[in-house]
């Protein structure tokens, strides 16, 4: 019988370069299976820009404009960002349960998934990428239209896939399974808050709009992350390593120094060089100084990786 990850953790020494929310038993390939029309997502995903490419400019006013401003950095930094990936994923920091359930309910608000959707869907590309021979499905390695199809609009259905187990400290977590559950009907509440305090314009500005804008942006900004920039590391029998992309540094919060983020996984900072700015980080550093925030994992802190290599070792004088 496979190990949970709590199990797995008792017996050895944790490790925090592992994949944490599977569990693998020796036959499982990323390659093959069958990429599937995914309904649900399909019908979410593309009626949400049809809805934000008509009604948008018909409803356009500045206060609609600050809304999805607010409404974007909100739920993409605390939420998405420091809240699914920095602590439901990789676990790299500790904080209260209130607040983690806080961050994480905004992260749903994003309105790409649920939590133990996300948890997967990452893990699963996560997983792929690390091998040397993975389905272009988790790649990004099909050309663009077909790629942006995939990503939005299907789901690759493995013929010998991984177990999934989030353990027990989220899996077993009610609010999370009942986010997980009714996660697109969450932006009910958020649009009859809006036009209570607003009007139909906040409502299609700060759901439809934002919602359409952040889940396409989250496939393009993945796929450069996966396809070209600057690279600073390289860690040896990866299928895949991440590049750095500069440009989207800050409305990705500091995810898309994604290079830096392969090499180390379990980092609560992204950004490790002077000038990358990481406001995800920034923002568990305001945490940890109002005592909200522990344990926070940085390349300082984190035990070395077997086959991780500096590119750029003759131009530092030093790594992080």
């Amino acid at each position: 019988m496979d190990a949970s990850p709590e199990e797995q953790s008792a017996a050895s020494p944790p490790d925090p370069f592992r994949i944490n929310g599977l569990v693998f038993d020796g036959t499982c390939d990323p390659a093959v299976g069958r990429v599937r029309w995914d309904a649900g997502r399909s019908i979410w995903n593309g009626s949400m820009l049809v809805a934000a490419v008509v009604l948008g400019p018909l409803y356009f006013s500045w206060s609609a404009l600050a809304v999805f401003i607010v409404l974007c950095f909100v739920t993409l930094c605390c939420g998405h960002s420091v809240g699914f990936h920095r602590r439901l994923i990789h676990r790299s920091y500790k904080c209260p349960k209130w607040l983690e359930r806080t961050m994480i309910y905004l992260g749903n608000a994003v309105g790409m998934g649920g939590p133990f959707w996300t948890i997967r869907t990452h893990d699963m590309r996560d997983w792929a990428q690390r091998s040397p021979d993975a389905h272009h499905f988790f790649t990004h390695k099909t050309w663009f239209l077909k790629d942006a199809w995939w990503y939005l609009h299907c789901r690759k259905e493995l013929e010998n896939p991984p177990k999934f187990d989030p353990g027990n400290e989220f899996g077993n977590d009610p609010f999370y399974k009942f986010l997980n559950a009714t996660s697109f009907l969450q932006q009910v509440p958020i649009a009859i808050v809006l036009y209570a305090i607003g009007d139909i314009s906040w409502v299609v500005w700060g759901v439809v709009v934002r919602v359409a804008a952040c889940t396409t942006m989250h496939w393009y900004i993945s796929r450069l992350a996966h396809t070209r920039g600057p690279r600073s590391w390289m860690v040896d029998g990866v299928g895949l390593m991440g590049y750095d992309v500069p440009l989207w540094a800050i409305p990705t919060m500091g995810e898309s120094w994604h290079n830096n983020h392969h090499a180390f996984p379990a980092s609560a900072r992204h950004g490790l060089f002077p000038g990358q700015f990481d406001i995800g980080f920034r923002y568990i550093q305001l945490l940890e100084m109002l005592g909200l925030a522990w344990d926070i994992q940085t390349p300082e802190n984190l035990p070395h990786r077997k086959g991780l290599r500096s590119l750029i070792a003759t131009q530092q004088n030093s790594t992080p």
